[in-house]
């Protein structure tokens, strides 16, 4: 049985004992930084700071919930601190993908993810 504890204030459920750290090299992260990492951040609208991690909120279409669980699949392969919920709520409103980890990834994610929206550049994640 994997153990888990419950951070009191955000009621987000943790895996304990993960370590923070991707498991792509050098030369793989720069090619997913250039492939997808680019892409999604230049999608975000806007980025919310969220107790462990980072909300990240897209104009709705009918192509992005798919782009983000690709990316949520291959990203949850090499950062398994990391956990990501997709929110598509109704009557079209912004998709939010809302990506958290223990207190200590939540400089990670800002790395990976970003912490800023582009003011100029909306729209979908091929950019």
């Amino acid at each position: 049985m994997v153990p888990f504890e419950v951070a009191p204030p955000t009621g987000y459920a943790m895996r304990m004992g993960l370590p923070i750290a991707c498991t792509l090299n050098d030369a793989e992260m720069q090619e997913r930084r250039q492939t997808v990492l680019d892409a999604f951040r230049n999608a975000a609208l806007d980025v919310t700071s969220l107790p462990l991690g980072y909300a990240y909120h897209f104009a709705p279409s009918s192509a992005l919930p798919a782009q983000i669980v690709s990316l949520v699949d291959l990203e949850r392969q090499c950062c398994p601190f990391l956990t990501f919920k997709i929110i598509v709520a109704a009557d079209n409103q912004e998709i939010c993908l809302e990506v958290t980890g223990p207190q200590e990834a939540k400089p990670v994610i800002a790395d990976f993810f970003g912490t800023l929206a582009p003011s100029h550049r909306v729209g979908d994640l091929t950019g």
